[in-house]
């Protein structure tokens, strides 16, 4: 477990987020060395209320998936390329009152804001060491592989790949020069919204659980 994230990188955080609808901040939790580290997108109203990472609806959905293949929230590492959850304005009148509410829904955080967290994930990354890093969803996808990385096509899919992190200004990517295990997953929210895609999620985690046993031997 990490203690705690280095000053310098929060700060730099603060400083290129403090004009962004973000709010919260939901530290990466687990052991280190694990074989799975789960990357998210970013924290949900949920999350920012407990400060526990996908501990929400999506989350209870990704407990069952990870405990498929014989793993728990205790021996895993999850974590998101954003620490804190994003929201929108949104105002709606109260059909009771007549009063015009402001809601602040979750909404997908922008490629900037990935960028400003970069390098605190590429500084995550290296203390954590997994095995394998399970990518759910498109944005944690396209963060570690790039814009033409698409979920529908890579899904249930272990690569050995470059990743990118932050170069050395921190205003954008270059690739790594060792390669890691990367198995990109559908998000669990997406079957929430698409119970058709349950079968393939389903099946996408069982690949994963023999990839794993087949790297161990």
């Amino acid at each position: 477990m990490i203690a705690e994230y280095p000053p310098t990188l929060l700060a730099e955080v603060k400083e290129k987020t403090k004009d962004r609808q973000l709010t919260g901040f939901t530290p990466g939790q687990g052991p280190l060395n694990p074989d799975l580290m789960l990357v998210g997108e970013a924290p949900g109203r949920h999350e920012e209320e407990v400060n526990i990472p996908f501990s929400g609806a999506s989350g209870q959905e990704l407990m069952k998936l990870i405990e498929s293949i014989g793993y728990s929230r205790s021996t895993v590492y999850i974590t998101s390329v954003v620490r804190q959850r994003p929201y929108s304005i949104k105002k709606v009148v109260d059909k009771k009152t007549g009063e015009v509410i402001e809601k602040k829904p979750n909404r997908t955080p922008t490629k900037k804001e990935v960028l400003a967290f970069a390098p605190l994930f590429d500084w995550e990354l290296a203390q954590v060491k997994p095995k394998i890093i399970v990518t759910l969803g498109n944005t944690a996808l396209q963060r570690l592989l790039g814009s033409q990385a698409n979920i529908g096509k890579l899904h249930g899919q272990l690569l050995h790949e470059k990743i990118q992190r932050t170069n050395n200004a921190h205003d954008g990517y270059e690739l790594t020069t060792d390669k890691h295990w990367i198995m990109p997953m559908y998000h669990p929210a997406a079957v929430l919204y698409a119970r058709r895609l349950e079968p393939t999620i389903k099946a996408d985690w069982q690949q994963l659980g023999q990839d794993i046993k087949k790297m161990k031997k």
